[in-house]
Protein backbone atom coordinates (compact mmCIF):
# COMPACT_ATOMS: atom_id res chain seq x y z
CA UNK A 1 0.00 0.00 0.00
CA UNK A 2 1.36 3.72 -1.28
CA UNK A 3 2.24 5.81 2.16
CA UNK A 4 -0.34 8.57 1.73
CA UNK A 5 -3.89 6.58 2.00
CA UNK A 6 -2.72 4.53 4.73
CA UNK A 7 -1.54 7.52 6.50
CA UNK A 8 -5.02 9.35 5.59
CA UNK A 9 -6.53 5.71 7.23
CA UNK A 10 -4.90 6.44 10.53
CA UNK A 11 -5.52 10.04 11.06
CA UNK A 12 -8.47 8.55 11.42
CA UNK A 13 -7.75 6.24 13.52
CA UNK A 14 -6.41 8.24 15.66
CA UNK A 15 -9.88 10.20 16.24
CA UNK A 16 -11.68 6.75 17.18
CA UNK A 17 -8.47 6.28 19.14
CA UNK A 18 -8.89 9.62 21.02
CA UNK A 19 -5.60 11.15 19.70
CA UNK A 20 -5.02 14.03 18.61
CA UNK A 21 -5.77 14.26 14.62
CA UNK A 22 -5.15 18.03 13.80
CA UNK A 23 -2.47 17.74 11.65
CA UNK A 24 -3.17 16.72 7.71
CA UNK A 25 -1.55 13.93 6.54
CA UNK A 26 1.83 14.94 5.35
CA UNK A 27 2.97 14.96 1.43
CA UNK A 28 5.43 11.99 1.18
CA UNK A 29 7.86 11.30 -1.21
CA UNK A 30 6.53 11.55 -5.02
CA UNK A 31 7.22 7.95 -5.62
CA UNK A 32 8.46 5.76 -2.81
CA UNK A 33 10.53 3.17 -4.53
CA UNK A 34 9.02 0.72 -2.44
CA UNK A 35 5.76 0.90 -1.97
CA UNK A 36 4.65 -0.89 1.30
CA UNK A 37 2.53 -3.86 1.14
CA UNK A 38 0.42 -4.24 3.98
CA UNK A 39 -2.70 -6.20 4.25
CA UNK A 40 -3.02 -9.06 5.77
CA UNK A 41 -1.85 -12.02 4.37
CA UNK A 42 -4.23 -14.24 2.31
CA UNK A 43 -4.12 -17.55 3.71
CA UNK A 44 -6.79 -19.26 1.10
CA UNK A 45 -5.71 -19.14 -2.78
CA UNK A 46 -8.82 -17.94 -4.70
CA UNK A 47 -11.21 -21.10 -5.81
CA UNK A 48 -10.50 -22.45 -9.20
CA UNK A 49 -13.46 -21.60 -11.36
CA UNK A 50 -13.73 -21.44 -15.39
CA UNK A 51 -15.68 -18.01 -14.79
CA UNK A 52 -14.54 -16.94 -11.87
CA UNK A 53 -16.91 -14.76 -9.58
CA UNK A 54 -16.27 -11.87 -7.94
CA UNK A 55 -16.02 -13.46 -4.39
CA UNK A 56 -15.50 -10.67 -1.92
CA UNK A 57 -12.92 -10.73 0.64
CA UNK A 58 -13.35 -10.64 4.27
CA UNK A 59 -14.42 -6.92 4.63
CA UNK A 60 -17.47 -5.75 2.99
CA UNK A 61 -16.15 -3.06 0.30
CA UNK A 62 -12.87 -4.68 -0.47
CA UNK A 63 -11.96 -5.93 -3.69
CA UNK A 64 -12.45 -9.45 -4.93
CA UNK A 65 -9.85 -11.92 -4.99
CA UNK A 66 -7.43 -11.59 -8.19
CA UNK A 67 -9.93 -9.26 -9.59
CA UNK A 68 -7.48 -7.26 -12.16
CA UNK A 69 -7.91 -10.94 -14.35
CA UNK A 70 -11.71 -10.35 -14.36
CA UNK A 71 -14.18 -8.70 -16.92
CA UNK A 72 -16.66 -6.02 -16.83
CA UNK A 73 -19.18 -7.71 -19.36
CA UNK A 74 -19.12 -11.26 -17.54
CA UNK A 75 -18.13 -10.25 -13.82
CA UNK A 76 -19.08 -6.39 -13.84
CA UNK A 77 -15.25 -5.81 -12.59
CA UNK A 78 -13.38 -4.03 -14.94
CA UNK A 79 -10.03 -6.21 -15.07
CA UNK A 80 -8.12 -7.40 -18.11
CA UNK A 81 -10.57 -9.92 -19.32
CA UNK A 82 -7.35 -12.69 -18.57
CA UNK A 83 -9.58 -15.75 -18.89
CA UNK A 84 -11.30 -14.04 -22.06
CA UNK A 85 -7.53 -14.21 -23.39
CA UNK A 86 -6.56 -17.59 -22.59
CA UNK A 87 -9.99 -18.97 -23.72
CA UNK A 88 -8.56 -17.30 -27.29
CA UNK A 89 -5.45 -19.22 -26.83
CA UNK A 90 -6.61 -22.59 -25.86
CA UNK A 91 -4.96 -25.51 -27.92
CA UNK A 92 -1.82 -23.39 -28.68
CA UNK A 93 2.16 -23.32 -26.59
CA UNK A 94 4.36 -20.73 -26.43
CA UNK A 95 6.48 -20.93 -29.21
CA UNK A 96 9.12 -18.58 -27.92
CA UNK A 97 10.75 -17.83 -24.11
CA UNK A 98 10.18 -14.32 -23.58
CA UNK A 99 12.42 -12.88 -20.75
CA UNK A 100 10.92 -9.49 -18.74
CA UNK A 101 13.72 -7.79 -16.56
CA UNK A 102 12.17 -6.83 -13.13
CA UNK A 103 14.62 -3.56 -12.33
CA UNK A 104 13.76 -3.73 -8.37
CA UNK A 105 14.33 -4.10 -4.55
CA UNK A 106 15.28 -7.87 -5.41
CA UNK A 107 13.28 -10.82 -6.02
CA UNK A 108 12.55 -13.82 -3.67
CA UNK A 109 13.99 -16.43 -6.02
CA UNK A 110 12.85 -19.58 -3.32
CA UNK A 111 9.13 -18.67 -3.56
CA UNK A 112 7.54 -21.36 -4.63
CA UNK A 113 4.93 -19.44 -7.08
CA UNK A 114 8.43 -18.47 -8.69
CA UNK A 115 9.19 -21.91 -9.45
CA UNK A 116 10.33 -22.17 -13.21
CA UNK A 117 9.52 -18.78 -13.86
CA UNK A 118 12.78 -17.53 -13.40
CA UNK A 119 15.64 -16.71 -16.30
CA UNK A 120 18.75 -18.82 -15.94
CA UNK A 121 22.05 -17.49 -17.80
CA UNK A 122 22.87 -20.72 -18.93
CA UNK A 123 26.22 -19.48 -19.80
CA UNK A 124 27.72 -19.08 -16.88
CA UNK A 125 28.39 -21.31 -13.88
CA UNK A 126 27.22 -20.59 -10.73
CA UNK A 127 29.66 -20.31 -7.79
CA UNK A 128 33.11 -20.39 -9.10
CA UNK A 129 33.87 -16.83 -8.91
CA UNK A 130 34.26 -16.23 -12.70
CA UNK A 131 32.70 -14.61 -15.30
CA UNK A 132 32.01 -17.72 -17.43
CA UNK A 133 30.28 -15.68 -20.53
CA UNK A 134 32.57 -12.47 -20.35
CA UNK A 135 29.20 -10.48 -19.89
CA UNK A 136 31.61 -8.27 -17.09
CA UNK A 137 29.32 -9.96 -14.61
CA UNK A 138 30.80 -12.55 -12.24
CA UNK A 139 28.01 -15.57 -11.27
CA UNK A 140 24.72 -13.53 -12.57
CA UNK A 141 23.11 -17.04 -13.27
CA UNK A 142 19.87 -15.40 -12.49
CA UNK A 143 20.55 -11.86 -12.90
CA UNK A 144 22.11 -9.29 -11.09
CA UNK A 145 22.66 -6.76 -8.16
CA UNK A 146 23.86 -3.14 -8.49
CA UNK A 147 23.50 -2.54 -4.70
CA UNK A 148 25.96 -5.06 -3.27
CA UNK A 149 29.83 -5.60 -3.20
CA UNK A 150 32.15 -8.49 -4.15
CA UNK A 151 32.51 -9.84 -0.91
CA UNK A 152 28.43 -10.28 -0.77
CA UNK A 153 27.86 -7.25 1.20
CA UNK A 154 24.09 -5.52 0.46
CA UNK A 155 22.65 -1.93 0.99
CA UNK A 156 19.18 -1.65 2.09
CA UNK A 157 18.73 1.97 2.33
CA UNK A 158 19.52 5.01 0.35
CA UNK A 159 18.94 8.77 0.43
CA UNK A 160 16.25 10.40 -1.77
CA UNK A 161 17.62 12.49 -4.36
CA UNK A 162 16.49 15.50 -2.61
CA UNK A 163 19.38 15.10 -0.13
CA UNK A 164 21.91 14.11 -2.03
CA UNK A 165 21.54 17.41 -4.54
CA UNK A 166 22.07 19.23 -1.33
CA UNK A 167 25.07 17.22 0.28
CA UNK A 168 26.18 17.72 -3.26
CA UNK A 169 25.96 21.98 -3.19
CA UNK A 170 26.08 22.90 -0.13
CA UNK A 171 30.08 23.03 0.09
CA UNK A 172 29.47 25.18 -3.12
CA UNK A 173 26.61 27.50 -2.03
CA UNK A 174 25.66 26.84 2.04
CA UNK A 175 27.83 29.92 2.54
CA UNK A 176 28.19 31.63 -0.72
CA UNK A 177 28.40 35.82 -1.46
CA UNK A 178 24.95 35.87 -4.02
CA UNK A 179 26.66 39.02 -5.11
CA UNK A 180 29.95 37.25 -5.65
CA UNK A 181 27.76 34.59 -8.19
CA UNK A 182 27.65 34.60 -11.96
CA UNK A 183 24.28 34.54 -13.90
CA UNK A 184 24.98 31.05 -14.21
CA UNK A 185 25.93 30.22 -10.31
CA UNK A 186 23.20 32.30 -9.60
CA UNK A 187 20.58 29.68 -11.19
CA UNK A 188 22.18 26.99 -9.13
CA UNK A 189 21.95 28.88 -6.01
CA UNK A 190 18.75 29.44 -6.27
CA UNK A 191 18.08 25.94 -7.04
CA UNK A 192 19.78 24.88 -3.87
CA UNK A 193 18.02 27.15 -1.96
CA UNK A 194 14.67 25.61 -3.10
CA UNK A 195 16.33 22.15 -1.96
CA UNK A 196 17.57 23.37 1.32
CA UNK A 197 13.43 24.61 2.27
CA UNK A 198 11.92 21.44 0.94
CA UNK A 199 14.15 19.13 3.00
CA UNK A 200 13.85 21.28 5.89
CA UNK A 201 10.22 21.01 5.18
CA UNK A 202 10.06 17.34 4.64
CA UNK A 203 11.67 16.54 8.02
CA UNK A 204 9.71 18.82 10.17
CA UNK A 205 6.98 17.19 8.63
CA UNK A 206 7.55 14.08 9.00
CA UNK A 207 8.66 14.43 12.67
CA UNK A 208 5.46 15.69 13.62
CA UNK A 209 3.98 12.52 11.73
CA UNK A 210 6.38 10.39 13.61
CA UNK A 211 5.05 11.75 16.94
CA UNK A 212 1.74 11.40 15.92
CA UNK A 213 1.84 7.85 14.85
CA UNK A 214 3.37 6.57 17.65
CA UNK A 215 0.75 7.59 19.69
CA UNK A 216 -1.61 5.88 17.99
CA UNK A 217 -0.06 2.77 17.64
CA UNK A 218 0.22 2.70 21.65
CA UNK A 219 -3.79 2.85 20.86
CA UNK A 220 -3.74 0.23 19.16
CA UNK A 221 -1.75 -1.82 21.20
CA UNK A 222 -3.74 -0.85 24.30
CA UNK A 223 -7.08 -1.86 22.04
CA UNK A 224 -5.37 -5.41 21.22
CA UNK A 225 -4.48 -5.90 24.96
CA UNK A 226 -8.43 -4.79 25.65
CA UNK A 227 -9.64 -7.17 23.17
CA UNK A 228 -7.17 -10.56 23.63
CA UNK A 229 -8.73 -11.75 26.72
CA UNK A 230 -12.22 -11.57 25.02
CA UNK A 231 -11.57 -12.28 21.14
CA UNK A 232 -7.87 -14.44 21.45
CA UNK A 233 -5.31 -13.38 19.34
CA UNK A 234 -7.09 -12.62 15.97
CA UNK A 235 -7.71 -12.15 12.96
CA UNK A 236 -10.61 -10.12 14.49
CA UNK A 237 -13.82 -10.32 11.86
CA UNK A 238 -16.47 -8.39 11.57
CA UNK A 239 -18.70 -10.81 13.26
CA UNK A 240 -16.02 -10.82 16.36
CA UNK A 241 -16.19 -7.06 16.39
CA UNK A 242 -19.74 -6.45 16.58
CA UNK A 243 -20.95 -4.86 19.88
CA UNK A 244 -21.95 -6.55 22.34
CA UNK A 245 -25.15 -5.73 24.39
CA UNK A 246 -22.17 -5.79 28.08
CA UNK A 247 -19.57 -4.27 26.31
CA UNK A 248 -17.68 -1.57 28.49
CA UNK A 249 -16.99 1.75 26.81
CA UNK A 250 -13.66 0.48 26.99
CA UNK A 251 -14.26 -2.89 25.13
CA UNK A 252 -16.65 -0.68 22.66
CA UNK A 253 -13.88 1.69 21.59
CA UNK A 254 -11.44 -0.68 21.49
CA UNK A 255 -13.83 -2.89 19.21
CA UNK A 256 -14.10 0.26 16.89
CA UNK A 257 -10.39 0.84 16.54
CA UNK A 258 -9.43 -2.11 15.53
CA UNK A 259 -12.55 -2.96 13.28
CA UNK A 260 -12.00 0.86 11.42
CA UNK A 261 -8.25 -1.09 10.69
CA UNK A 262 -9.65 -3.97 9.36
CA UNK A 263 -12.49 -2.25 6.97
CA UNK A 264 -9.62 -1.14 5.55
CA UNK A 265 -7.52 -4.17 5.14
CA UNK A 266 -5.00 -3.44 7.90
CA UNK A 267 -3.77 -4.71 11.44
CA UNK A 268 -2.58 -3.32 14.42
CA UNK A 269 1.06 -4.52 13.24
CA UNK A 270 0.06 -2.57 9.48
CA UNK A 271 0.33 0.63 12.09
CA UNK A 272 3.73 -0.64 13.48
CA UNK A 273 5.10 -1.01 9.83
CA UNK A 274 3.93 2.67 9.23
CA UNK A 275 5.29 3.65 11.92
CA UNK A 276 9.11 1.86 11.16
CA UNK A 277 8.71 3.36 7.56
CA UNK A 278 8.09 7.01 8.39
CA UNK A 279 11.37 6.34 11.03
CA UNK A 280 13.28 5.20 8.19
CA UNK A 281 12.46 8.05 6.30
CA UNK A 282 14.24 10.38 8.68
CA UNK A 283 17.52 7.89 9.18
CA UNK A 284 18.40 7.19 6.07
CA UNK A 285 16.14 8.95 3.25
CA UNK A 286 16.28 12.50 4.44
CA UNK A 287 19.20 12.46 6.95
CA UNK A 288 22.47 14.61 4.70
CA UNK A 289 24.75 12.19 6.87
CA UNK A 290 23.78 9.18 5.53
CA UNK A 291 25.47 7.76 2.88
CA UNK A 292 25.69 3.78 2.25
CA UNK A 293 27.83 4.21 -1.32
CA UNK A 294 31.22 3.08 0.23
CA UNK A 295 29.90 -0.44 0.50
CA UNK A 296 29.37 -1.05 -2.71
CA UNK A 297 32.84 0.30 -3.68
CA UNK A 298 32.59 1.99 -6.77
CA UNK A 299 32.92 5.83 -7.76
CA UNK A 300 29.45 6.98 -8.01
CA UNK A 301 30.74 9.93 -9.66
CA UNK A 302 32.50 7.60 -12.80
CA UNK A 303 28.83 7.05 -14.94
CA UNK A 304 30.66 4.59 -17.06
CA UNK A 305 31.30 2.07 -14.37
CA UNK A 306 29.80 -1.34 -15.62
CA UNK A 307 30.72 -4.25 -13.61
CA UNK A 308 30.09 -3.48 -9.66
CA UNK A 309 27.69 -5.49 -7.51
CA UNK A 310 26.94 -9.35 -6.88
CA UNK A 311 24.77 -11.84 -8.06
CA UNK A 312 22.60 -11.41 -5.02
CA UNK A 313 19.21 -10.80 -6.89
CA UNK A 314 17.46 -11.01 -3.18
CA UNK A 315 18.85 -8.40 -1.32
CA UNK A 316 17.76 -7.65 1.83
CA UNK A 317 13.87 -7.31 1.38
CA UNK A 318 12.85 -8.43 -1.78
CA UNK A 319 9.26 -7.67 -1.02
CA UNK A 320 8.47 -5.22 -3.43
CA UNK A 321 10.00 -6.87 -6.39
CA UNK A 322 8.60 -10.25 -5.33
CA UNK A 323 5.25 -8.64 -5.48
CA UNK A 324 6.25 -7.31 -9.34
CA UNK A 325 7.78 -10.40 -10.76
CA UNK A 326 4.54 -12.28 -9.28
CA UNK A 327 1.98 -10.18 -11.30
CA UNK A 328 3.92 -10.86 -14.50
CA UNK A 329 5.01 -14.52 -14.39
CA UNK A 330 3.81 -16.25 -11.39
CA UNK A 331 2.72 -20.20 -11.90
CA UNK A 332 -0.70 -19.72 -13.11
CA UNK A 333 -3.87 -22.44 -11.94
CA UNK A 334 -1.84 -24.34 -9.08
CA UNK A 335 -3.90 -23.55 -6.34
CA UNK A 336 -1.37 -21.71 -4.20
CA UNK A 337 -0.12 -18.13 -4.21
CA UNK A 338 -1.58 -15.92 -7.15
CA UNK A 339 -1.66 -16.32 -10.98
CA UNK A 340 0.63 -14.54 -13.00
CA UNK A 341 -0.32 -12.56 -16.21
CA UNK A 342 2.08 -14.74 -18.57
CA UNK A 343 2.33 -18.06 -18.22
CA UNK A 344 4.80 -20.90 -19.24
CA UNK A 345 6.76 -19.23 -21.95
CA UNK A 346 7.68 -15.61 -19.66
CA UNK A 347 10.26 -16.03 -17.67
CA UNK A 348 11.86 -12.92 -15.40
CA UNK A 349 15.02 -11.91 -14.93
CA UNK A 350 15.76 -10.49 -11.61
CA UNK A 351 17.66 -6.82 -11.64
CA UNK A 352 18.66 -4.92 -8.18
CA UNK A 353 18.80 -1.58 -7.89
CA UNK A 354 16.17 -0.02 -6.47
CA UNK A 355 16.82 0.56 -2.70
CA UNK A 356 14.55 2.09 0.19
CA UNK A 357 15.05 5.36 -0.90
CA UNK A 358 15.86 6.75 -4.44
CA UNK A 359 17.30 4.74 -6.96
CA UNK A 360 20.29 6.22 -8.55
CA UNK A 361 20.79 7.23 -12.43
CA UNK A 362 23.67 5.43 -13.18
CA UNK A 363 22.57 1.88 -11.26
CA UNK A 364 19.34 2.35 -13.52
CA UNK A 365 21.08 3.03 -16.40
CA UNK A 366 23.46 0.05 -16.13
CA UNK A 367 20.41 -2.21 -14.84
CA UNK A 368 18.57 -1.51 -18.41
CA UNK A 369 21.62 -2.15 -20.62
CA UNK A 370 22.47 -5.48 -18.58
CA UNK A 371 18.68 -6.66 -19.65
CA UNK A 372 18.74 -5.95 -23.08
CA UNK A 373 22.62 -7.06 -23.22
CA UNK A 374 21.42 -10.69 -21.88
CA UNK A 375 17.95 -11.20 -23.62
CA UNK A 376 15.18 -9.15 -22.27
CA UNK A 377 12.31 -8.37 -24.61
CA UNK A 378 10.23 -6.32 -21.81
CA UNK A 379 12.04 -4.44 -19.02
CA UNK A 380 9.68 -3.79 -16.31
CA UNK A 381 10.41 -0.32 -13.96
CA UNK A 382 8.23 0.34 -10.86
CA UNK A 383 10.26 3.01 -9.89
CA UNK A 384 10.58 6.60 -10.35
CA UNK A 385 11.46 10.01 -8.35
CA UNK A 386 11.35 13.68 -8.97
CA UNK A 387 14.97 14.54 -9.37
CA UNK A 388 17.21 12.99 -11.94
CA UNK A 389 20.74 15.06 -11.79
CA UNK A 390 22.53 12.05 -14.19
CA UNK A 391 19.39 12.12 -16.51
CA UNK A 392 21.68 12.02 -19.78
CA UNK A 393 23.27 8.66 -18.62
CA UNK A 394 19.73 6.83 -18.04
CA UNK A 395 18.88 8.55 -21.55
CA UNK A 396 21.26 6.63 -23.26
CA UNK A 397 20.15 3.54 -22.05
CA UNK A 398 16.68 4.36 -22.93
CA UNK A 399 17.88 4.72 -26.59
CA UNK A 400 20.16 1.80 -26.28
CA UNK A 401 17.16 -0.12 -25.21
CA UNK A 402 15.29 1.61 -28.41
CA UNK A 403 17.76 0.72 -30.83
CA UNK A 404 17.49 -2.71 -29.81
CA UNK A 405 14.04 -3.19 -30.10
CA UNK A 406 12.85 -3.64 -25.90
CA UNK A 407 9.90 -2.74 -24.83
CA UNK A 408 10.53 -0.17 -21.86
CA UNK A 409 7.22 -0.57 -19.10
CA UNK A 410 7.25 2.40 -16.32
CA UNK A 411 4.51 2.97 -13.47
CA UNK A 412 3.64 6.73 -13.86
CA UNK A 413 4.22 7.10 -9.99
CA UNK A 414 1.40 7.37 -6.55
CA UNK A 415 1.41 11.28 -6.30
CA UNK A 416 -1.75 12.13 -8.27
CA UNK A 417 0.20 14.38 -9.79
CA UNK A 418 -0.56 15.49 -13.86
CA UNK A 419 2.70 14.37 -15.47
CA UNK A 420 2.27 16.89 -18.08
CA UNK A 421 3.72 19.56 -15.77
CA UNK A 422 5.30 17.32 -13.18
CA UNK A 423 8.03 15.42 -13.19
CA UNK A 424 8.48 11.57 -12.28
CA UNK A 425 12.21 9.88 -13.64
CA UNK A 426 12.75 8.35 -15.65
CA UNK A 427 10.81 9.83 -18.49
CA UNK A 428 10.17 8.86 -22.23
CA UNK A 429 10.87 12.56 -23.11
CA UNK A 430 14.73 12.69 -23.54
CA UNK A 431 16.77 15.56 -22.72
CA UNK A 432 16.63 16.64 -26.25
CA UNK A 433 13.05 16.87 -26.28
CA UNK A 434 12.15 13.30 -28.40
CA UNK A 435 9.99 11.06 -27.17
CA UNK A 436 10.95 7.63 -27.58
CA UNK A 437 9.15 4.76 -29.17
CA UNK A 438 9.24 1.69 -27.04
CA UNK A 439 8.08 3.63 -24.09
CA UNK A 440 5.18 2.58 -21.93
CA UNK A 441 3.59 4.71 -19.32
CA UNK A 442 1.18 3.25 -16.82
CA UNK A 443 -1.31 4.62 -14.07
CA UNK A 444 -3.43 2.89 -11.88
CA UNK A 445 -7.61 1.83 -11.89
CA UNK A 446 -9.32 0.22 -9.09
CA UNK A 447 -11.46 -2.64 -9.20
CA UNK A 448 -14.90 -0.07 -8.61
CA UNK A 449 -16.41 2.42 -11.35
CA UNK A 450 -16.12 4.82 -8.19
CA UNK A 451 -13.31 5.74 -7.73
CA UNK A 452 -12.25 4.13 -11.00
CA UNK A 453 -8.93 6.46 -11.48
CA UNK A 454 -6.65 5.36 -8.21
CA UNK A 455 -7.02 8.45 -5.95
CA UNK A 456 -3.01 8.19 -5.58
CA UNK A 457 -2.38 7.50 -9.78
CA UNK A 458 -0.51 10.05 -11.85
CA UNK A 459 -1.60 10.71 -14.76
CA UNK A 460 -1.01 12.90 -18.11
CA UNK A 461 -3.19 13.49 -21.30
CA UNK A 462 0.27 13.43 -22.72
CA UNK A 463 2.28 11.22 -20.49
CA UNK A 464 0.68 8.35 -19.29
CA UNK A 465 0.09 5.90 -22.51
CA UNK A 466 -2.87 3.82 -20.74
CA UNK A 467 -3.99 2.77 -17.35
CA UNK A 468 -3.75 -1.02 -16.08
CA UNK A 469 -5.66 -2.42 -12.57
CA UNK A 470 -3.27 -1.59 -9.02
CA UNK A 471 -5.35 -0.70 -6.40
CA UNK A 472 -5.97 -3.92 -4.09
CA UNK A 473 -3.83 -6.05 -6.43
CA UNK A 474 -3.10 -10.07 -4.70
CA UNK A 475 0.81 -9.94 -4.94
CA UNK A 476 3.59 -12.65 -4.00
CA UNK A 477 5.41 -11.73 -0.60
CA UNK A 478 8.93 -13.40 0.47
CA UNK A 479 8.69 -16.92 2.11
CA UNK A 480 6.04 -18.53 -0.21
CA UNK A 481 2.90 -15.92 1.20
CA UNK A 482 0.99 -13.54 -0.22
CA UNK A 483 -0.23 -9.95 0.44
CA UNK A 484 -2.16 -7.25 -1.24
CA UNK A 485 -0.81 -3.88 -2.95
CA UNK A 486 -1.89 -0.81 -3.96
CA UNK A 487 0.29 1.41 -6.49
CA UNK A 488 1.25 1.58 -10.45
CA UNK A 489 4.51 -0.13 -9.34
CA UNK A 490 1.20 -3.46 -9.54
CA UNK A 491 -0.18 -1.83 -12.68
CA UNK A 492 3.30 -1.66 -14.43
CA UNK A 493 3.98 -5.68 -14.18
CA UNK A 494 0.36 -6.22 -15.62
CA UNK A 495 1.24 -4.53 -18.66
CA UNK A 496 4.53 -6.22 -18.87
CA UNK A 497 3.22 -9.42 -18.34
CA UNK A 498 0.92 -9.35 -21.16
CA UNK A 499 3.39 -7.87 -23.31
CA UNK A 500 5.67 -10.82 -22.99
CA UNK A 501 2.50 -13.33 -23.56
CA UNK A 502 1.85 -11.87 -26.34
CA UNK A 503 5.39 -11.98 -27.37
CA UNK A 504 5.66 -15.79 -26.42
CA UNK A 505 2.64 -16.77 -28.35
CA UNK A 506 3.04 -14.39 -31.68
CA UNK A 507 6.89 -15.23 -32.71
CA UNK A 508 6.79 -12.88 -35.68
CA UNK A 509 5.31 -9.72 -33.62
CA UNK A 510 8.49 -7.58 -32.46
CA UNK A 511 7.73 -5.61 -28.79
CA UNK A 512 7.31 -2.30 -30.90
CA UNK A 513 4.36 -3.65 -32.77
CA UNK A 514 3.01 -5.38 -29.28
CA UNK A 515 3.33 -2.11 -27.78
CA UNK A 516 0.92 -0.41 -30.71
CA UNK A 517 -1.37 -4.12 -29.90
CA UNK A 518 -1.57 -2.40 -26.49
CA UNK A 519 -2.56 0.83 -26.95
CA UNK A 520 -5.12 -0.11 -29.98
CA UNK A 521 -7.00 -2.90 -27.85
CA UNK A 522 -7.09 -0.80 -25.11
CA UNK A 523 -10.43 -0.69 -23.45
CA UNK A 524 -11.57 3.16 -23.87
CA UNK A 525 -13.51 4.78 -21.41
CA UNK A 526 -13.49 8.30 -23.24
CA UNK A 527 -16.67 10.13 -21.80
CA UNK A 528 -16.33 7.84 -18.41
CA UNK A 529 -16.67 10.29 -15.57
CA UNK A 530 -13.88 9.74 -12.90
CA UNK A 531 -12.65 11.45 -9.88
CA UNK A 532 -9.30 13.74 -10.80
CA UNK A 533 -6.58 11.48 -8.87
CA UNK A 534 -6.06 13.57 -5.45
CA UNK A 535 -9.11 15.73 -6.03
CA UNK A 536 -12.78 15.96 -5.65
CA UNK A 537 -12.90 17.25 -9.05
CA UNK A 538 -15.39 14.68 -11.42
CA UNK A 539 -13.47 14.81 -15.25
CA UNK A 540 -13.66 12.80 -18.23
CA UNK A 541 -11.45 9.53 -17.83
CA UNK A 542 -10.37 10.13 -21.22
CA UNK A 543 -8.59 13.15 -20.32
CA UNK A 544 -6.11 11.14 -17.67
CA UNK A 545 -4.07 9.25 -20.22
CA UNK A 546 -2.94 9.37 -23.72
CA UNK A 547 -5.45 6.64 -24.79
CA UNK A 548 -8.22 6.91 -22.43
CA UNK A 549 -7.95 3.37 -21.98
CA UNK A 550 -6.98 0.33 -19.60
CA UNK A 551 -5.25 -2.04 -20.92
CA UNK A 552 -7.02 -5.95 -21.70
CA UNK A 553 -5.86 -9.12 -22.18
CA UNK A 554 -8.53 -10.59 -24.25
CA UNK A 555 -8.66 -8.07 -26.77
CA UNK A 556 -5.07 -7.58 -26.88
CA UNK A 557 -5.14 -11.59 -28.16
CA UNK A 558 -7.85 -11.06 -30.72
CA UNK A 559 -5.89 -7.94 -32.37
CA UNK A 560 -2.31 -9.75 -32.14
CA UNK A 561 -3.73 -12.85 -33.97
CA UNK A 562 -5.34 -10.33 -36.67
CA UNK A 563 -2.24 -8.46 -37.05
CA UNK A 564 -0.21 -11.61 -36.72
CA UNK A 565 1.00 -13.37 -39.60
CA UNK A 566 1.74 -16.31 -37.79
Amino acid sequence: MHLPRLFAVLIITAALAGCSASRPAVTLPEEPPTPIVETTVVEEPAPEAEEPEAEMDLFPGQAPREWLMLDEADDDVRGISADRGYRLLEGRSPRRTVIVAVIDSGVDTTHADLRGRLWTNTDEVAGNGLDDDGNGYIDDVRGWSFLGNADGENIQYDTYELTREVVRLRPRYQNADPDALSAEEHEEYAYYQSLEEKLVSQREEYSGNLAQIKMIEQATQQAVEVLRPILGDGPYTPEKLEPGIIDSPEVQQAKNLVGYLAQNGLTPDDVTTQRQQIANVLAYGYNTDYDPRPTIGDDPDDLTERGYGNADVAGPYPGHGTSVGGVIAAIRDNDAGTDGVGDSGVLIMPIRAVPNGDERDKDIANAIRYAVDNGAMVVNMSFGKSYSPNKKVVDEAVRYAEERGVLLVHAAGNSSKNLDTSDNFPTATLDDGTRVSNWLEVGATTWSADPFAATFTNYGATTVDLFAPGAEIDVLSPGDAVDRADGTSVAAPVVSGIAALLLSYYPDLSPLDVRQILLDSAVSYQGATALRPGSDERVDFGTLSITGGVVNLGRAVELADARSGS
